[in-house]
């Protein structure tokens, strides 16, 4: 059986990506590894043509989630990368090691943001 802990997170996600106007889910797995590990990979594409991927590997350690890796990917209808944060290991010189955020033409330091943040994010991006 989930820890409760992370089937609240799962349902909390549900709800922001539901929240989404104008957008397919063109794939949204949960796979759960064991009762306090899950993996979670999300296809978003927008009508516009923008694409948003979402992916996660989670665990429950000392009753709180901890964020094994993840990468929050947003792209135009042309497959030109807008942003992506992530914690892959490859910039040991930012601040902010390992979390960065990939732009256009630079990487920068930046906290882990929560998958409601980058959704707020696209949504910031795509209405403006």
């Amino acid at each position: 059986m989930l820890l409760s802990l992370l089937s609240q997170y799962l349902e909390e996600v549900e709800a922001i990506i539901n929240k989404l106007r104008e957008v397919y889910v063109e794939s949204y797995e949960e796979e759960v590894l064991a009762p306090d590990r899950i993996n979670l990979q999300i296809r978003i594409r927008f009508l516009t043509g923008y694409l948003l991927e979402l992916n996660e590997a989670v665990v429950v350690e000392s009753a709180q989630l901890k964020y094994l890796s993840y990468r929050y990917h947003f792209q135009d209808k042309q497959n030109h990368l807008i942003f992506r944060y992530d914690n892959a290991p490859h910039f040991p010189n930012l601040d902010s090691f390992p979390h960065h955020k990939h732009l256009k033409n630079k990487v920068i330091a930046t906290h882990k943001p929560s998958i409601d943040e980058v959704v707020q994010e696209v949504d910031r991006f795509i209405t403006n």
